[in-house]
């Protein structure tokens, strides 16, 4: 009489989750995630809110990649209702976007050739510099899982996986980066167009958001219609919002009849309002180009939602 407790795809570890080439490059984040973060709670300290975004990046990324890594070693992640492959794919592009950013806030804001006065010294700036040279690695490690699980042309895998799927999660990302210059002083409530502006950022935002988590959760044969087919005229409406807010927000922020052509000489640094309006409008621009890569990628690609 054969065994019960034997699991149906062999053995209960899965070896190859540590030594395969996407499974070193998780390896490697681990390794280079608790070191960036040790050698700056160690030693090199953290102030302000630059400081905790970048210990909350790496915590957060430390954390889940040691969660992902545990769930391929042990094969748990096949008791979750998650599309795995989808989900293994957005986290990585989500990590390899917070360790990039990390990687050029600590060192920009923390990390100086001469060193600080005591108490911290010399050693503290040490600690600084290595942990700087760690956050790059962490950023390389993450890309290089992103390049490594990446759907090459003709190749059928999940939505997540493809350009499409990958292009959405930067596209959330950028917008995140615009909700948070609107927020410090930005003046967008002045007039309605700026306001419209607003909308078709947090509509866009919302849909992404929307289309990562059905593709992450595996409900996207759910919809009534083809998935495939309806983020492509997402997508279209996409561009065709972006556009509008291309226009309009530059108009009502830096044309002489509604704003300043020109940063005002009396502005202060780190809270001028047209700082934030100038972030705002590159990074509309930013996100426009992404969402028309996304229209030409999402029209040929080829997933398994189940993946």
């Amino acid at each position: 009489m054969g065994s019960t407790m034997e699991p149906p795809g062999g053995g209960y570890l899965h070896l190859g989750a540590v030594t395969s080439p996407v499974g070193t490059a998780r390896v490697l984040q681990l390794a280079f995630g608790c070191t960036t973060f040790s050698l700056v709670a160690h030693r090199g300290g953290f102030a302000g809110v630059q400081g905790a975004f970048c210990m909350a990046a790496w915590g957060f990324c430390f954390a889940l990649s040691g969660l992902v890594l545990a769930c391929e070693f042990t094969r748990l992640h096949s008791c979750l209702h998650l599309s795995w492959g989808n989900f293994t794919a957005a986290f990585a592009m989500l990590a390899t976007l917070l360790s990039a950013t990390a990687a050029v806030i600590y060192p920009l804001y923390f990390t100086r050739l001469e060193c600080p006065p005591e108490p911290a010294g010399c050693a503290a700036r040490d600690f600084r510099l290595a942990a700087s040279v760690f956050a790059g690695l962490l950023f390389l490690a993450y890309a290089a899982e992103v390049a490594l699980t990446r759907a090459r042309p003709g190749q059928v895998a999940s939505y997540m996986a493809t350009v499409s799927g990958l292009l959405k999660i930067v596209q959330a990302f950028v917008a995140c980066i615009i909700f948070g210059a609107l927020v410090h002083d930005s003046r967008y409530g002045r007039y309605v167009a700026t306001q419209w502006c607003v909308a078709v950022y947090s509509l866009c935002f919302l849909a992404t958001v929307a289309v990562v988590a059905l593709s992450v959760t595996g409900h996207t044969g759910g919809l009534g219609c083809p998935f495939d087919r309806l983020v492509v005229v997402y997508t279209f409406l996409a561009v065709l919002l972006y556009l509008s807010a291309a226009v309009i927000w530059p108009v009502f922020c830096f044309d002489p009849k509604y704003g300043e052509p020109g940063r005002p000489p009396d502005c202060p640094r780190g809270s001028c309002s047209w700082d934030s309006q100038l972030v705002v409008a590159i990074f509309t621009y930013v996100n426009l180009l992404l969402y028309i890569a996304d229209l030409a990628y999402s029209q040929r690609i080829r997933f398994v939602p189940t993946l």
